[in-house]
């Protein structure tokens, strides 16, 4: 039997470890142990994840909460060593790479616990990315590495990681995302939110880049003036955004925009509805990347980069160009909405993927339990 932590975090994550911990407990030889550091620790943020995906109850929830960088790293590394050394499991497995993902892999290595992490090898080859740093260091220091798209493997063997460490195991994301589909096709919020389907654009933005800067959020507003002339635009505010709107003085001009429909973050199931049925998508996650590449969904992201290349090259993801100022202008966003490989009113079938990225099948998470049984 082998004992294994899992970590999660913070909203990203919890899409991920969904997955394994049905696998784990569905091999009836790894027995595992959750931990929630509480990085996202608010009802819509957490607690409505837990309940939709069927995540049992956290065994440790640290209660870390918000933070600097620096503040958040550290609290869940102080919190998360008692946890291992009383456990003293034979696996931490960390997910993604949030702030949780790095502090759990470090405090595990100094205690000689092995680290399994899931997601490995991405690479958007910009290091202003908080999440960026978080991938190397992690990938640095873990025992096994299981990567969700063949980029990844090319990366790690490019930075000298052992053959043997290195497992294509596919994405954990698309676990979920097909396990759950057909419930969130019964998802009332389209109705609720007045909209009609394959008549709307979906937005989601919380990066510093794109709207920790007035200027920069002034811009994709104004971009949002010219796109909800002709189409609705919801958008799921994450609170960071939020925040930043009031203090930069921007309510006015949301409020000006009658087609803008803002809204608080909502529950997977609701938002992957929202997804499905939307003619675009504009965002600067990750996760939303891979999603609508599986949905067939058109999706402009707002980044110079994107560490999951498959879904421009297998799927329907497309780059906004960035500015000489380093976030993507009005223009720029316009143009690019204008380019999308389907007009919001041009076809009556949404465009499928050109072909699916190789092994997001929806059985990651069960060759990910099967790699760490092998050495069992």
């Amino acid at each position: 039997m082998i004992h294994a932590v899992c970590v999660c975090g913070a909203r990203p994550n919890f899409m991920k470890i969904a997955p394994l911990m049905e696998a784990f407990a569905g091999t009836r030889r790894i027995r595992t142990t959750l931990v929630h550091t509480g990085q996202h620790y608010d009802e819509r943020m957490s607690a409505l994840f837990f309940r939709q995906l069927g995540i049992p109850e956290p065994d440790v929830n640290l209660e870390v909460g918000s933070g600097s960088h620096a503040v958040q790293t550290a609290e869940i590394m102080r919190r998360f060593e008692p946890t291992l050394e009383s456990q003293r499991p034979d696996w931490v497995i960390v997910v993604g790479d949030v702030n949780s993902t790095i502090a759990c892999a470090l405090v595990a290595v100094k205690l000689q616990i092995r680290v399994a992490h899931v997601e490995a090898g991405l690479r958007s080859f910009d290091r202003t990315m908080p999440e960026e740093i978080n991938r190397l260091l992690t990938d640095a220091i873990s025992d096994l590495l299981l990567v969700s798209e063949e980029s990844g493997v090319v990366n790690l063997r490019r930075e000298g990681i052992e053959e043997g460490k290195i497992a294509f195991v596919g994405n954990v994301m698309i676990d979920t995302l097909l396990k759950h589909r057909s419930r969130a096709d019964e998802s009332r919020i389209l109705g609720e939110l007045g909209l009609a389907p394959r008549r709307y654009a979906v937005v989601t933005l919380h990066r510093p880049s794109n709207v920790d800067r007035a200027e920069a959020l002034a811009d994709i507003l104004t971009a949002f003036e010219t796109i909800t002339r002709e189409i609705d635009v919801v958008f799921p505010m994450h609170p960071r955004t939020r925040k930043n709107v009031a203090a930069f003085g921007l309510e006015s001009r949301i409020t000006s925009l009658p087609r803008l429909k803002i809204v608080e973050p909502l529950g997977y199931l609701d938002y992957v509805r929202l997804m499905t049925d939307a003619s675009i998508v504009l965002t600067d996650s990750g996760g939303v990347q891979e999603e609508t590449t599986i949905l067939g969904v058109p999706c402009l992201t707002l980044r110079p980069s994107t560490e999951r290349p498959a879904t421009i090259t297998h799927g329907t993801n497309r780059l906004v160009p960035i500015g000489r100022d380093g976030y993507p202008t009005a223009a720029e966003i316009i143009a690019a909405y204008q380019a999308a490989p389907i007009r919001p009113f041009g076809r009556a079938e949404r465009p499928k993927a050109d072909r699916q990225p190789p092994l997001w099948d929806g059985r990651a998470a069960e060759r990910i339990a099967a790699r760490l049984l092998e050495g069992a």
